[in-house]
């Protein structure tokens, strides 16, 4: 199926890839420094913005992060933030 091209210029598109995967490597450094609450957290941020990217992003520009279809990739990727942030939210933080 062909998509039309994104409206927004590949440079800022490209911005908003840097972005997402800054938050992952912040991410992975709060997992490795047993911040995992926080780390649960950050994940979820990133996988809402990457529902976003995937939406308004060109699958070119995405590479492998694009896998099928818009609609499905940014409703999995939501769906999945979503659940990571409710479950970083809702456990009690026992001391941490």
């Amino acid at each position: 199926m062909d998509l039309p091209a994104s409206r927004v210029p590949v440079r800022l598109q490209r911005l908003g890839l840097l972005v997402f995967v800054v938050v992952i490597v912040v991410s992975v450094v709060l997992s490795l420094t047993e911040h995992w609450r926080r780390s649960t957290f950050a994940f979820g941020i990133a996988m809402m913005w990457l529902a976003v990217l995937r939406v308004y992003c060109d699958s070119g520009v995405l590479g492998v992060l694009a896998v099928r279809s818009r609609r499905f990739d940014a409703g999995y990727s939501a769906t999945l933030g979503a659940i990571m942030i409710f479950l970083a939210v809702s456990v009690d933080a026992l001391g941490s």
